[in-house]
């Protein structure tokens, strides 16, 4: 049975959306072929004539989460440089975001995860980084370009760093302190504190 070309773009968008959801709850290897198409309703013969394998199909899931989230948001606000990067700070190290990995950062969720996977999916990683380390620096671009790419840079990885260790601890209070302390030490870097 054909698929109509409408069809095929919706089943695509449909699995797509699932893998980058269950990637970001169970990890790339922590996801079979069969859960991905029993949460997308497919089947598997849809998954390979649209990906022609998981790591493909990898790729497009983390392209996808990565065009996501606060840090792509960047650009949508009307609020003041300064502020707006606050805002990213706030929402990137919420409680709400630490407690709901499925819907949040890839990077956080998977770059322990990304040096074993193949190259398509370390590219689309590595490009959905540098996206945002561009989105970022022309927010804090006031010190200008070469500086604000490293302020990006070590933003970026103070904010994946502290989710990923919130995440990672058994102790909530220590979880929310290291939200809490991260979130006001890069507020005051920015001037915002």
């Amino acid at each position: 049975m054909r698929v109509s070309r409408e069809q095929a773009a919706e089943n695509r968008a449909r699995i797509v959306a699932e893998a980058s959801r269950l990637f970001r709850e169970k990890g790339i290897t922590g996801v079979g072929v069969d859960k991905l198409t029993e949460a997308a309703g497919l089947t598997h013969g849809s998954l390979y004539s649209q990906f022609g394998s998981k790591e493909r199909l990898a790729a497009a899931a983390l392209e996808h989460a990565l065009s996501r989230g606060a840090l792509s948001r960047v650009a949508e606000s009307d609020l003041p440089p300064k502020e707006r990067a606050a805002q990213v700070i706030d929402r990137y190290l919420s409680q709400a975001h630490r407690d709901g990995p499925g819907q949040g950062c890839a990077m956080a969720a998977l770059a322990s995860e990304i040096p074993r996977q193949g190259e398509p999916v370390r590219a689309a990683f590595a490009e959905g980084l540098r996206s945002k380390i561009e989105s970022l620096a022309a927010l804090l671009g006031e010190s200008g370009e070469a500086q604000a790419h490293d302020e990006a840079m070590a933003m970026i990885a103070s904010l994946v760093g502290a989710l990923t260790l919130a995440r990672a601890v058994d102790d909530e209070a220590l979880s929310n302190k290291l939200l809490t302390a991260t979130a006001r030490s890069l507020k005051r870097k920015i001037g915002a504190a």
